[in-house]
């Protein structure tokens, strides 16, 4: 009991030493660990980190029994270790040195985007994908959020037109010359059409997705930006956010979860995620139930 007591003095006096820069720098840290273990988790690499957690701990112990040829040669390991992680870890440390640098300038001086816009882009969204979903034409509707699209965008046709159900429908008719390619939405604008996207390099990805849908994971891999999937042979709508695919969803639950992506702050989506998935799972239900 004195023990713990001595401890959580120490805690309790070493907290109130701590300055603002102290605080700044725990959150800085804590936020880059957050992100490894995001990156971690999407690559799919939980068996590589489990690995490295067992070999850390097997040289703190033969530090502490002395084993001292095992101890050397562990550390030398983890010295090269380190290299050989910049290494396996190339392309995700690619994508998010793109994600920072594709960031919108503008969004540092707290530029709102243009909710009215982006709600009614939504609203003709998922009234064309569920005609499209009836009529088994593919679609492929890349929302951009802060990362910008400018590179794909260069890809395809530039359009600068108004969202509507109709532009879209027709944008991806079999016998259109953009049917092929993705339409990016910005600011609640179609900006170009006929965009092609980079394909996911996830591995472990199901046999039964095609090149739409591969393209569509890849470009939610590579930047924030939300994508809307219409399959041609099913007709099933999907959205892929950060690489994750959520598939066979309804034009209501489509529509709330575009909405809760596009038009919730980041504040406030932090703090509401958890009711958000309940919420749509929910709605899964309900529509399974039908």
């Amino acid at each position: 009991m004195e023990t713990l007591r001595t401890v959580f003095s120490n805690a309790f006096s070493y907290v109130m030493t701590m300055g603002i820069a102290d605080v700044i720098d725990i959150v800085i840290v804590a936020f880059l660990i957050y992100k490894l273990l995001s990156i971690v988790r999407r690559s799919n690499m939980v068996r590589l980190a489990r690995g490295i957690v067992i070999i850390l701990l097997l040289l703190w112990v033969s530090g502490l029994a002395n084993l001292t040829v095992l101890n050397f040669l562990l550390r030398r390991a983890v010295e090269l270790g380190l290299l050989a992680l910049v290494i396996l870890f190339q392309p995700e440390l690619r994508r998010v040195l793109e994600r920072v640098g594709s960031r919108k300038l503008t969004s540092l001086f707290g530029r709102e985007p243009q909710i009215q816009n982006v709600e009614t882009a939504i609203t003709q969204t998922v009234l064309a994908c569920a005609q499209m979903g009836r009529d088994k034409v593919g679609a492929l509707i890349v929302f951009e959020r802060e990362n910008q699209l400018s590179d794909q965008m260069n890809t395809g046709t530039i359009m600068n037109a108004e969202a509507t159900s109709e532009l879209l429908r027709n944008v991806f008719y079999p016998k259109a010359p953009l049917h092929d390619g993705a339409v990016i939405i910005r600011d609640g604008h179609i900006a170009a059409g006929g965009c092609m996207l980079p394909l996911s390099s996830n591995s472990n990805l199901s046999r039964d997705l095609g090149m739409r849908h591969r393209a569509g994971i890849g470009m939610s891999e590579h930047s924030d930006a939300v994508v809307v999937i219409v399959s041609e042979e099913t007709g099933a709508i999907s959205v892929a956010v950060d690489g994750m695919l959520k598939r066979h969803l309804s034009a209501d639950t489509c529509e709330k979860l575009l909405r809760n992506e596009l038009l919730t702050d980041e504040t406030s989506k932090r703090g509401n995620w958890l009711t958000n998935l309940l919420k749509v799972k929910k709605d899964e239900k309900k529509n399974d139930l039908h």
